[in-house]
């Protein structure tokens, strides 16, 4: 399973439910990396996504454990164990947690490759990623060329489990 996530220099990922900021071009690639894939998500980033539906071209899980919450569009699963059971016939590479914080956080100990837009500056973040420079786990095996989007500077990072 590979993440995928969008972090400032604290790791901050978001803030009040949305983005701490939209980059046309981190947009771009996560669209063209998921595209045709399984995407996996808490309700949480699904109600931030336009009309709270599912993304489109694109196999979408939701992890909730509200037993009633439904969406058209998307597989529901409670557990772990459900999740599993999905996506268990499935190639670990076409497989992305997408977040919110909470399913990063549970998801990450089944990723081998997280995909971090880093953010070169910090914001006022009330979600967050675990700190993967900080982790003996991981490590930091590409990074792009400096970007700018205004006045943010960012780079495309890819970490690897060890």
């Amino acid at each position: 399973m590979q993440a995928i996530v969008a972090a400032d220099k604290n790791w901050g990922i978001g803030r009040d439910g949305t983005l701490l900021v939209r980059i046309p071009a981190d947009m771009k690639r996560f669209r063209e990396m998921t595209t045709g894939r399984v995407v996996i998500l808490g309700r949480k980033t699904l109600q931030t996504f336009p009309q709270g539906r599912p993304l489109p071209d694109r196999d979408n899980i939701i992890l909730s454990r509200n037993p009633s919450f439904q969406v058209k569009g998307a597989a529901v699963v409670r557990n772990l164990d459900e999740l599993q059971k999905l996506i268990a016939d499935v190639d670990a590479d076409d497989v992305f947690c997408i977040g919110g914080a909470q399913i990063y956080e549970l998801l990450l100990p089944q990723c081998d490759v997280c995909h971090v837009t880093r953010l070169e500056r910090s914001y006022h973040a009330d979600a967050f990623f675990p700190d993967l420079d900080a982790d003996p786990d991981w490590e930091l095996v590409e990074e792009s060329e400096e970007q700018t989007y205004f006045d943010t500077a960012y780079t495309f990072c890819t970490y690897r489990r060890k």
